[in-house]
C-alpha cells in the first residue's frame, strides 16, 4: 500500500512534532522550512531554558474564539503527554515550583536538538531556505518553495504568528490560509514588554522587583499576579508584565504593589520610625527609593507608591519583542481535528491558528497538542 505523502509548512515546534508524528506512523513527510535551520524560536523558549509545557494545564489559561475546543484538544494530548512523547527520545524533563516543566539540561536548543535528531532518525524530507509562497489543491496539494514544486496527499500549515519575525515568523504565511478561503482575525503581540510614559518610569531603568502586578480597567481588575517586574527606559518587562500582557490594552492602569510581603500598617509604622535622608533603606532598593522620595509629598503619597505604583499602558513594543501572537485562523474554522472546514486534507498547527496561552509553557504545549491532532486527523 502507497504510503500517503504529507507537505509540512514551517520548521518550528509545531511542524516538528506533526512530522516525528506522522513519519512515525509510516507517513512519507517533506518538511518545508524558509530558514536556514529548524526550530530557532524553540531554541529561544523559556529565557532559553526550553519551558515546554506546564503541570498546571487547562483552557482557563488561554485565549481563543473556541475555548471549549481548546479545552477538548488538551485533554486528548495532555501536558503528560508532552512530556512522554519528548521522553521517548532519551530526555528527562523535570518540573519547577511553579509546575513549569524544562529539561534537565535546561537548554532549550537541546530540546530542538532532539527533534532534529528524530527527524533524521525516522528520514523525513527536510528542506531548509524553502519558503512557501504558493500552495494550491488540484487533485492533491502542490507547493511552491525555493523554486521547487512539492506535492502531497495532505498539507499542514505550521508557520507560525507573526511574533519574534527575527526567527522568520513574520506572518506571510497566513496569505497561504486566506488562498483557501479562510479568514485571518487581526493579528496583535502579547507576552511582551509594555510601554508607558517614559517620565512615569525616569530614573527606574534596570531596577528589578518582586512584585504584584494588577492590571486594571474602568476600576475592574483583569489580571493580578506575582513576578519579576523590570523597569525599562519606556515602560515595564519582566515575567509578571509577560503574563500580565496576555491581558492588558491601551490605556489600562497597571497597579504595582512594590512590597507584597509587607502589609500597610507594618509599613506605615516603619515610615514613621525611620526620619533620615535614608527613609527606605532596608526597605526598597536604592534607586528605587531615591526616585520615589522625589516624587512623593509626605509618608502617605510614599506609602501609595509603594503599594500601588501606577502606571498607564500606552501600548506594546510590538511584534519584535513578542514571544507569541494573538489572532490568527479562528478555530471556528477548522474541525475537531483542526482540519480546514474548507479543504479537506489541509490542517493548521501550532500558532497560525487563533489560539494563544499565558506566558508559563503554555504556548509550547499548543504547538505540541495541536500538531499531534492534525496528526491523527491525517492518519484518520
Amino acid at each position: 500500500m502507497k504510503s500517503m505523502k504529507v507537505l509540512v509548512i514551517g520548521g518550528g515546534a509545531a511542524g516538528m512534532t506533526v512530522s516525528a508524528v506522522l513519519a512515525r506512523k509510516g507517513c512519507e513527510v517533506v518538511l518545508l522550512e524558509r530558514g536556514e535551520r529548524l526550530g530557532r524560536k524553540l531554541s529561544a523558549s523559556g529565557n532559553g531554558q526550553g519551558n515546554i509545557t506546564n503541570l498546571r494545564m487547562g483552557a482557563e489559561h488561554y485565549f481563543s474564539d473556541d475555548r471549549a475546543k481548546v479545552a477538548r484538544a488538551l485533554s486528548r494530548f495532555s501536558e503528560g503527554d508532552t512530556v512522554r512523547f519528548f521522553e521517548s527520545m532519551g530526555g528527562i524533563f523535570l518540573p519547577d515550583g511553579r509546575g513549569r516543566v524544562y529539561p534537565a539540561s535546561r537548554q532549550a536548543s537541546s530540546v530542538t536538538d532532539l527533534l532534529r535528531g528524530e527527524l533524521a532518525r525516522l528520514g523525513v524530507d527536510v528542506r531548509l531556505n524553502a519558503q512557501v509562497t504558493e500552495l494550491h489543491y488540484r487533485g492533491g496539494f502542490y507547493a511552491s518553495a525555493g523554486g521547487q514544486s512539492v506535492t502531497g496527499d495532505c498539507a499542514v500549515l505550521a508557520a507560525g504568528g507573526k511574533a519574534a519575525p527575527n526567527f522568520g515568523t513574520d506572518g506571510s504565511a497566513f496569505a497561504l490560509a486566506e488562498g483557501f478561503g479562510h479568514t485571518v482575525l487581526p493579528c496583535s503581540p502579547v507576552l511582551v514588554q509594555l510601554r508607558c510614559d517614559p517620565a512615569a518610569v525616569r530614573g527606574l531603568k534596570g531596577i528589578r522587583v518582586d512584585a504584584v502586578l494588577r492590571v486594571e480597567r474602568r476600576g475592574k481588575t483583569l489580571f493580578c499576579g506575582r513576578g519579576d517586574v523590570l523597569f525599562t527606559e519606556s515602560g515595564v518587562s519582566g515575567d509578571a508584565v509577560f503574563r500580565a500582557s496576555s491581558y492588558a490594552e491601551q490605556g489600562d492602569r497597571l497597579s504595582i504593589d512594590l512590597l507584597p510581603d509587607v502589609d500597610e500598617e507594618r509599613l506605615k509604622e516603619a515610615l514613621k520610625r525611620n526620619t533620615g535622608d535614608g527613609k527606605l533603606l532596608c526597605i526598597l532598593n536604592n534607586g528605587l527609593a531615591r526616585a520615589l522620595m522625589k516624587r512623593a509629598n509626605g509618608d502617605g503619597e510614599l506609602l501609595r507608591l509603594i503599594k500601588a505604583f501606577p502606571l498607564e499602558v500606552k501600548g506594546t513594543l510590538g511584534f519584535g519583542y513578542a514571544q507569541a501572537t494573538r489572532g490568527g485562523v479562528p478555530l471556528g474554522e477548522t474541525d475537531e481535528n483542526l482540519q480546514s472546514l474548507y479543504r479537506r486534507g489541509l490542517f493548521f498547527a501550532g500558532e497560525m491558528l487563533n489560539v494563544d496561552g499565558e506566558c508559563g509553557g503554555y504556548n509550547l504545549q499548543w504547538a505540541f497538542t495541536s500538531a499531534h491532532i492534525a496528526a491523527e486527523g491525517i492518519l484518520a
